[in-house]
């Protein structure tokens, strides 16, 4: 894809001594007051060499690139897909270095806006959409420091850089960003384009998007300046133009707590699993080194800037406002609970009433600045809802970026990390030649591999096995759930970044005849349940009960593929919880029992009553009561091959079904030896498995039975 990148821009960017220049970028035309072609589309220049620095004038920098170029085909560069437990970079980069890179970037300010590529933003996978960046009131387009690294490796990012002194009027700054888009979109019309507004820059790519409704659009805003008529700054316009020049030094320190959280800013970095006066040493150490960057606000963002900018957010919000109407683009909106600068919080509501096809995530403890502050990790927040495209519709498989290390310890340790740590799982797999053992070295490394077993009481057993296929073999265990898990949430004015959104994070997908045949194809690991909601939402009694369908719904399809069948089994579910009421004890209950039949009146259904028991079942939330945890236990067992019997099984019915028979009991065998064998553990209490893990051990290595 070519990019529109201003010579002005790469001057920018390389004008500082204490930057390395070196990043690939693809110019096709500049911007302003003239283009030229610096490369053709389907080459990369790599600028710069390593070990040199390049000062701030444009012959110095026009000689450095006579030196520094070297031209490589794309195929030699671009990688296809991303490995699992890629570093994405998040928590390496804080605030401070957006201050420190912001005054570098102003030193040699000057001339029209212009588009940039960071550095740290690297070469993006193979046909990955482009994301053009549209930055708030300051301007200087490094709002997104904390998430280069991340979305470089699945965007070809370019950022916005507005010049302290450049006085462009707002509707010439849409007209920028539009040509942008629309050469983008000539050069690639089958791919998205990304537009990520921060605060003023919201208001920007709104505009845009009014503009370009025939576009396939992808908008992104972060507390959005839409509401700026409502904000408390605007009635302060005509103090601040009265305001001594002497008295504007001070402003800074009170601006940066008006649009943001230190607080949240100077969390970043801190990792989760540290102990708590550790977390507060480093959060107190990152504030002080945090706080002094404060007063270059005053040269990043100077009096009569601040007055320009504030009066230019009162046009762009008047002028994006009158066209939200006709914006037909997808909309993701990021609000902060804190911001008093704006009222974030309302106007997410007035805009995913007002647009189309708006998605509303909720961010309670952040501030104005929510992409400098902790909490938020822009890539993930895209995955998680459902943003993240190459072509003009999704596809759950191909598009699939796999957890970067970052969120897998987020979402392990810190959404169900108290779930895994009281749960403590045990892992027992089968070798081929039957003998069992501790591990998961008995389940094949090599895909496709379909994984068939029993779901327990609200599929709980689900957050301990996706992490230890992570943990210990590195592989990606894609899930397959009911849809309703995806679904939006109905009545729910301010949704919050929730347990779905991390499901899709992880790789769940909903369950469908084509998704599982992706999958499959794609040579994946995948989880099946075929007992689904009915088994996870069991009555009393019915613990360890297999409840699966009559037919073999999933032996034909791995057979198609000659796919290996790992059939499981799974307990413990009695040692964390008590069913008190179930399904049935509900429906006895005046307005409950409607209140669940209005519920389900419109869900999915994913199998019709023919299939026998396990089709009927309505969604509910069970009544149960905790017990002191005890501990969850797998045992994977024997591989089962497919592989060679594809005729064999498409063809004769019978076959297909004897060997359905067989795997299910197999999963029941399991079960059958994990209820027996747990008895002989010495640490299946949560007391016992503490106690061991603060003496001698991580969780992963408390020991259990002997197999």
């Amino acid at each position: 894809m070519a990019s529109v990148v201003s010579s002005q821009a790469l001057h920018c960017f390389f004008s500082t001594p204490e930057i390395t220049p070196r990043f690939q970028v693809r110019v096709q035309s500049g911007s302003g007051g003239g283009s030229s072609k610096v490369s053709p589309s389907d080459s990369a220049l790599v600028i710069g060499e390593k070990d040199k620095k390049v000062g701030g004038r444009i012959d110095s920098w026009n000689a450095s690139l006579k030196r520094g170029i070297n031209k490589k085909s794309v195929k030699d560069v671009i990688s296809s897909d991303l490995d699992v437990l890629w570093d994405d970079g998040y928590g390496t980069k804080t605030a401070k270095d957006f201050f420190e890179g912001a005054k570098e970037m102003i030193r040699p300010d000057g001339g029209p806006p212009r588009w940039f590529c960071p550095t740290e933003c690297g070469q993006p996978l193979k046909d990955s959409p482009i994301l053009l960046f549209c930055p708030g009131i300051v301007g200087v387009g490094l709002a997104l420091t904390l998430h280069h690294k991340a979305l470089g490796k699945v965007f070809e990012v370019r950022c916005l850089h507005i010049p302290v002194n450049d006085r462009t009027p707002f509707e010439g700054l849409v007209k920028f960003v539009e040509e942008t888009v629309r050469l983008e979109h000539a050069s690639s019309p089958n791919k998205p384009i990304y537009l990520v507004g921060d605060s003023f820059g919201g208001c920007l790519v709104l505009a845009v998007a009014a503009r370009n409704p025939e576009i396939d659009l992808i908008v992104i805003l972060a507390n959005p300046a839409t509401s700026f008529d409502r904000s408390q700054l605007r009635p302060l316009i005509p103090l601040w133009e009265a305001l001594p020049d002497g008295l504007y030094n001070a402003l800074p320190y009170l601006l940066s707590f008006v649009m943001g959280n230190p607080v949240q800013m100077a969390r970043v970095n801190i990792e989760y699993r540290l102990p708590p006066r550790f977390q507060i040493e480093q959060l107190f150490q990152n504030l002080i080194a945090l706080l002094p960057h404060l007063s270059d606000l005053v040269d990043i963002i100077p009096k009569d800037t601040l007055i320009w900018k504030l009066k230019l957010l009162k046009s762009a919000a008047s002028y994006a406002n009158s066209r939200l109407h006709a914006v037909k683009a997808e909309v993701l909106v990021l609000s902060s609970g804190n911001d008093y600068m704006l009222p974030s919080g309302d106007e997410a509501q007035r805009l995913k009433r007002t647009l189309k096809n708006c998605t509303v995530r909720y961010f309670k403890d952040n501030g104005h600045n929510i992409l400098l502050e902790d909490g938020v990790n822009l890539l993930t927040v895209i995955k998680g809802t459902g943003k993240y495209r190459r072509s003009r519709r999704i596809d759950l498989v191909l598009d699939f970026i796999p957890p970067s290390m970052s969120e897998f310890k987020q979402g392990y340790d810190e959404v169900v990390g108290l779930l895994r740590f009281a749960t403590g799982s045990a892992m027992f797999s089968t070798l081929n030649d039957g003998k069992i053992v501790k591990g998961l070295h008995g389940v094949p490394n090599e895909g496709p591999v379909l994984l068939v077993g029993y779901h327990m009481l609200m599929g709980l057993e689900v957050y301990s096995l996706v992490p230890e296929f992570l943990r210990e073999k590195n592989i990606m265990v894609r899930g397959v759930a009911h849809p309703v898990v995806f679904r939006e949430g109905q009545g729910v004015s301010s949704p919050e970044f929730s347990l779905g959104d991390w499901m899709k994070v992880m790789g769940a997908v909903p369950v469908t005849a084509s998704n599982l045949f992706n999958l499959l194809s794609t040579k994946s690991h995948v989880l099946l349940y075929p007992g689904g909601a009915r088994e996870a939402l069991h009555h009393r009694g019915e613990e360890y009960k297999l409840i699966w369908p009559d037919q073999q719904e999933f032996v034909r399809m791995a057979a198609r593929f000659g796919a290996t069948i790992v059939p499981f089994g799974t307990v413990g579910e009695d040692d964390v919880a008590e069913l008190v009421l179930d399904y049935n004890d509900f429906m006895k209950i005046p307005v409950v029992n409607d209140y669940i039949r209005d519920a389900n009146r419109n869900s999915i259904r994913l199998r019709d009553k023919s299939k026998g028991e396990v089709a009927n079942q309505e969604l509910y939330l069970p009544g149960i009561l905790p017990k002191v945890p005890g501990r969850f236990y797998f045992l994977f067992g024997k591989p089962i091959e497919t592989k060679g019997r594809k005729e064999e099984i498409l063809e004769d019915r019978e076959n297909a079904n004897q060997l359905y028979l067989h795997i299910k009991s197999e999963v029941e065998r399991c079960i059958a030896y994990l209820l027996k064998k747990r008895e002989e553990d010495p640490y299946r209490s949560i007391v016992d498995r503490t106690v061991y893990r603060a003496l001698h051990s991580p969780l992963h290595e408390v020991p259990a039975f002997d197999p």
